[in-house]
This record gives C-alpha cells, sequence and structure tokens, in this order.
C-alpha cells in the first residue's frame, strides 16, 4: 500500500449544519460536492462530510456509538498566535472550544476545538516541523 491518505470523510448528524460550518471558516467547497456529500480540496488530501448513517452504511457498520472516536484532525500555523486566531475563528463558525491555547511540553503551542458533530481538531504551533511555502507540515526523513 502506498503511503499516503487521499480522503478524511466525516459522518455528521446534520450535513447542511456542518456544510455551513466549515465554510464560516472560510472554506471553498468543491463543485464535485452532491446534495449528500460536501468535498473540500485541504492542500494534497481531500476532505468530505457525509451523513453519518449513510456513511456507516456504505461501510456496512452501525452508526451507534459515541464518544472519543480515537482520533483527532490537525491543523497546524506558523506561530503561536496564529493558533489562538484559528481556535477563537472556529469558535466564532459555531464550534467548541474543548482546550485553549497554551504551550506544549514539547515546545511548540496547541489547543482543541470541536467541531459541530464533536470531532476535535487540534490547532498546533510546531517549531520543530516547519511548514513550506503552500502551508503543508514537514516532517523530517
Amino acid at each position: 500500500m502506498k503511503q499516503t491518505i487521499s480522503f478524511v470523510t466525516l459522518g455528521v448528524a446534520d450535513l447542511a449544519r456542518s456544510r455551513r460550518f466549515y465554510k464560516a471558516l472560510g472554506w471553498q467547497e468543491s463543485s464535485g460536492s452532491q446534495q449528500e456529500v460536501a468535498f473540500f480540496q485541504v492542500g494534497s488530501l481531500a476532505f468530505a462530510l457525509y451523513g453519518r448513517e449513510a456513511l456507516a452504511d456504505d461501510a456496512m457498520v452501525s452508526a451507534d456509538g459515541s464518544g472519543f472516536p480515537g482520533f483527532s484532525l490537525a491543523h497546524n500555523v506558523a506561530s503561536a498566535e496564529e493558533v489562538d486566531a484559528t481556535l477563537l475563528e472556529a469558535v466564532s463558525a459555531g464550534g467548541k472550544l474543548v482546550r485553549p491555547g497554551e504551550k506544549a511540553t514539547w515546545g511548540g503551542f496547541r489547543g482543541y476545538f470541536s467541531d459541530p458533530d464533536g470531532f476535535l481538531w487540534e490547532v498546533c504551533f510546531n517549531p520543530f516541523f516547519p511548514l513550506d511555502q503552500h502551508g503543508f507540515v514537514q516532517l523530517p526523513n
């Protein structure tokens, strides 16, 4: 298997609400979107919003379940100040502040918000993983 992720798809309770939230963050929805699915180009991969029940049905699994899903999404920025600004932007768009921006023990700065469905987003400034000219994280070899 090639070491790549093509899509991250979130199964959401209310697709219209989630569309509004991500658009309020300034994200541009792709013209490839359809009534039942929203697509966004996010750097080198695609991000999709799909109804929770429909996504579970597509995978042939139960849509039941709640609580911590065992993962978070991350958005890296170029400074600690941008962490705080991004967290405020997410809250203004309808998200919930989960953990305010603060210095991390490993030397960076990070905070968390959740989207309307409770998916966790870490907003992080990591001085050890710089961003390239396109804003993409550059991991060491």
